[in-house]
Parts: C-alpha cells; sequence; structure tokens
C-alpha cells in the first residue's frame, strides 16, 4: 500500500477496542464495574452513577477523570478495580502479532486504561513480545486522551518526536491532538472523513501487513 508513514519511527497503539475486535466487548464489562464503583464510592443509586460514568467520559474524556476532578477520588484503586474483568474469551492474533512486528522502529502501547490492564489484554492476544513499552494513564500523571498534556507526557517520557510517530486509535476524539502534533493519524472502526484522520481501518492487521515501510 502505497502511503506517507515511511518517516515513522514510533508506532503508537491504543488498547481497548483498537487491538482486539469491539466484539470481545471487554469495555462492556469494564463499564459495568465502573458504575458499581460510581455507586459505591458516591453513595448513589444505580441509575444516576450509570448516568455519571457517561456524562464523566464525554466531558473529561475517562469516567476517572471527572471523579478525581469532581469527588477526589483516589485514581489507584480504582484502576485495580474496575479492570477486573474476564479475558477468557479473548482469542490470539498471530496474524496481528507478525504485523506489529515487522514495523521498523519502536512500538508502544497508550491507553487510558491502566498497564496492569494493558499487559493482562496484551498477553491473552498473544502480543507480549512485540512491544517495547506499555504506557497506561498513570504515566501520564493521570491526564488522560483526549488532552494534550497526556499525549506530551507520554511522548516525553519515551524520547517520542510527534512529526516520527503514528497513533492508532478508536475514539477519534484521540486524535486530534496527535494529528495537531504532527503525528500521523489512524482511526481503527468506524470510518470517518475528519480532517485530522489521515487513514481509516476496520483490520488493523491487515492494514499493518499492507504497508510500504
Amino acid at each position: 500500500m502505497k502511503n506517507d508513514l515511511g518517516h515513522v519511527n514510533h508506532w503508537i497503539f491504543d488498547l481497548d477496542n483498537t487491538l482486539y475486535p469491539p466484539a470481545a466487548a471487554l469495555f462492556d464489562q469494564i463499564e459495568v464495574r465502573m458504575t458499581d464503583f460510581v455507586v459505591r464510592t458516591l453513595n448513589i443509586d444505580r441509575a444516576e452513577a450509570d448516568r455519571l460514568r457517561h456524562k464523566y467520559w464525554m466531558q473529561y474524556g475517562t469516567t476517572l477523570s471527572g471523579l478525581m476532578r469532581e469527588h477526589g477520588v483516589d485514581p489507584e484503586p480504582y484502576l485495580v478495580d474496575v479492570h477486573q474483568i474476564d479475558l477468557a474469551h479473548l482469542e490470539k492474533a498471530p496474524d496481528l502479532r507478525d504485523a506489529i512486528a515487522r514495523l521498523p522502529g519502536r512500538k508502544i502501547v497508550y491507553t487510558n486504561g491502566s498497564r496492569f490492564h494493558a499487559e493482562r489484554v496484551i498477553g491473552a492476544r498473544g502480543l507480549n513480545d512485540v512491544f517495547d513499552a506499555v504506557y497506561g494513564i498513570e504515566h501520564a500523571n493521570y491526564f488522560p486522551k483526549p488532552e494534550r498534556q497526556a499525549f506530551e507526557l507520554i511522548c516525553a517520557r519515551d524520547g517520542i518526536d510527534a512529526t516520527r510517530a503514528t497513533m492508532f486509535e478508536d475514539d477519534i476524539r484521540n486524535l486530534t491532538e496527535p494529528f495537531q502534533m504532527g503525528m500521523k493519524t489512524v482511526l481503527v472502526g468506524e470510518e470517518n472523513s475528519a480532517s485530522h484522520v489521515h487513514y481509516n481501518t476496520d483490520d488493523l492487521s491487515g492494514f499493518l501487513s499492507r504497508l510500504d515501510v
């Protein structure tokens, strides 16, 4: 595939619904646990907790960020609790593993979840030997994507030159700042022709295997 990614030496992958298909429905499990946590922590009924969970995700980028900013919630117990999910149905992804492994340069995972969650998912998908680093929201000082500061912190931590990086994401909101910083952007999932999206794909392994890099 002809592309303009030949200069890229950092390949940054989101985790949830990017390195596994949305049909795996892992985030459905996480959302249930998020709502349960909000019920217990704020002592409110489930309907209101579910409303706040979604509101904070829309307003702040993550439910956790809303809970921290508006209620002073400690992020560490939250991250441990909400990511205690069942991964038994996740399938190995040898084609995706091979496609990522052949990319030149440094490959990292950067998620708004925790590194604990990311490493569990990566292991379940058989991808644990292809990434050079795994970063969770804790490595961005709990600033979430889509905030510019979050990306800047991860870039600084990993020595990323944004103009030589590509970001793979399923949430289009999380590609705006990478685009502004000079990254190439790939939206994984539903097609969208927004100006800050360079490429769309619903088949990540196929997209990567066709790259002329």
